[in-house]
């Protein structure tokens, strides 16, 4: 009886070792691919370049950017929390693992750098990015984007040599309440005048 109920406690365990070891291997979540990502990106291309580096200054450089923020955007388009018409059908089409895969690829090409292009704003920009305005509580961006525009993986993304256009219109959307999917950038842009957008847009581009 002893050897019985032995082998049966064995089974139970065996059993319960497996059935745990199943659920742990679908809770995992697979691991990016992103040769299927540059895959599902050819129908990026038209905007935002073959490489990720859009030559268009409206549309914003995606190459070298952290996968953590894209997804998040990509679902945010999908979800229609960030509101834009453009991107809504081509978000609604990917799956979550499709937005993981173009994350990865996108983040294992090199961002190519922009440039300042107003010496004059440049200035007021630097001043700004890198030390904010203290008596208007502007904190400075490079508090969370870095000092060289790099960001902070998962957490705040990457903007050296962004196309300033692009800079400059999402800094306007967050200052309107057009863009809503950050509350903390809506607060900044909120005390920044069209000046000071363009400033610290010129003075982002010209980041490495």
């Amino acid at each position: 009886m002893k050897l019985i109920s032995h082998l049966m406690l064995a089974m139970a365990l065996t059993a319960s070792a497996a059935s745990a070891f199943a659920q742990d291997a679908k809770a995992a979540p697979a691991k990016p691919d992103p040769a299927k990502g540059e895959a599902s990106f050819a129908a990026c291309v038209a905007c935002h370049g073959a490489d990720g580096n859009s030559t268009t200054p409206t549309f914003p450089k995606l190459a070298q950017q952290h996968p953590q923020y894209v997804v998040k955007q990509l679902q945010e388009f999908k979800s229609g929390k960030r509101n834009n018409a453009v991107m809504k059908p081509f978000a609604t089409a990917l799956s979550d693992a499709d937005m993981q895969n173009i994350a990865a690829w996108l983040a294992s090409k090199p961002g190519k750098a922009g440039f300042a292009k107003d010496k004059d704003l440049v200035r007021l920009g630097e001043k700004i990015y890198r030390g904010g305005i203290a008596d208007r509580q502007i904190a400075a961006c490079a508090g969370c984007h870095s000092p060289n525009g790099a960001g902070i993986p998962a957490q705040y993304p990457r903007l050296s040599g962004q196309h300033p256009d692009y800079t400059i219109a999402q800094l306007t959307a967050f200052r309107d309440g057009v863009r809503q999917n950050n509350a903390q950038m809506t607060q900044v842009a909120a005390k920044l005048n069209d000046r000071e957008i363009r400033a610290v847009a010129d003075y982002i581009a010209g980041l490495r």
